[in-house]
């Protein structure tokens, strides 16, 4: 109750509020902190007492906002601006600029505590500066990701609600092993308990995570990365087989290993086996490949490479 709240804890929310809100009044702060305006600037005078450089304009524009001064005030951020935050720096985040984006919004606390001299470039670049998003990059929902990350160090089992890229649902009960950021992209690296296999899930295709109360241990050995990359291509709803007429080391270079498991059958022909949930996605990542191959094994597969190639020789003719 707003009653019980100590003078220090609302001083400290008073604080949270002025470096959120640069400009607010002291009936919007009072209004915030459910006391007077008289008491909100009373709170405002113990902030100032503790070193905490605190300005104050008068007039329609006006309201209190942190100076700078050689004492940085302390940094509040909230659970979601800290776990966006680190997102941020892994995967690429472009709204800096916007208050209203978890990111916008920490990014502001942390260049308001600088020094002017510090801060102003960056603060030109925050706002003025564009940059080119990355199309493939998909974000993950903060809350589901940091359920995830948490089951992960905490070795518990999830139950995930999953929608794949063709639009099939369904629930499944996996060991978290880790999450991974891969070209924009956030992947869960999991055993899936029922079928005992190791898959890889999209976490922005997660959509809902509830950790169970049993544990288990990870594999001892784990390497997220080489393992993440080794599973992206397996236990999706579609089998695919196609033998392609070039070395292994050529293919390694076109496919990676998104696409499956390449195997050499010579020195000239290589296997690929894997699976897909959009099998016309996956006949044009085939058809980067600059030599031949034939698909001998998914239907659909086979179905969407023809299509691909109706359409390319309709576009050669006349």
């Amino acid at each position: 109750m707003r009653s019980e709240v100590s003078p220090t804890a609302r001083a400290l929310l008073a604080l949270e509020l002025i470096q959120a809100q640069p400009g607010i009044t002291a009936d919007r702060l009072a209004d915030r902190l459910g006391v007077t305006p008289r008491a909100a600037r009373r709170y405002v005078a113990i902030l100032r007492e503790a070193d905490i450089p605190i300005l104050s304009t008068s007039g329609p524009g006006g309201g209190y906002r942190l100076g700078r001064g050689l004492r940085l005030p302390p940094l509040t951020f909230s659970p979601g601006e800290a776990l966006s935050l680190v997102m941020a720096v892994l995967d690429g985040h472009h709204p800096a600029a916007d208050p209203a984006d978890t990111v916008g919004s920490a990014l502001g606390k942390i260049l308001r505590a600088l020094p002017e001299s510090v801060a102003a470039q960056a603060e030109t670049v925050r706002r003025t500066a564009a940059s080119a998003p990355d199309r493939g990059a998909a974000r993950p929902d903060p809350a589901i990701t940091a359920t995830l990350v948490r089951a992960c160090a905490d070795h518990s089992v999830v139950e995930l609600a999953y929608c794949s890229e063709s639009g099939t649902q369904w629930s499944t009960v996996v060991e978290p092993w880790a999450v991974v950021v891969r070209h924009g992209r956030w992947y869960l690296l999991c055993r899936v308990v029922d079928r005992d296999v190791v898959r890889t899930y999209r976490v922005d295709r997660v959509t809902s995570a509830t950790p169970g109360a049993e544990s288990f241990e990870p594999p001892a050995h784990l390497d997220p990365v080489t393992d993440l990359e080794q599973h992206l291509g397996a236990g999706w709803e579609h089998p695919t087989e196609v033998v392609v007429h070039g070395p292994l080391e050529l293919c390694q270079r076109f496919l990676g290993p998104v696409a499956g498991r390449l195997e050499a059958i010579d020195e000239q022909t290589t296997r690929l086996t894997g699976s897909t949930s959009n099998p016309a996605a996956y006949a044009e990542r085939v058809l980067c490949l600059p030599v031949p191959f034939r698909v001998v094994g998914g239907p659909e597969l086979r179905a969407a490479v023809r299509e691909v190639g109706e359409r390319m020789v309709a576009a050669a003719q006349d």
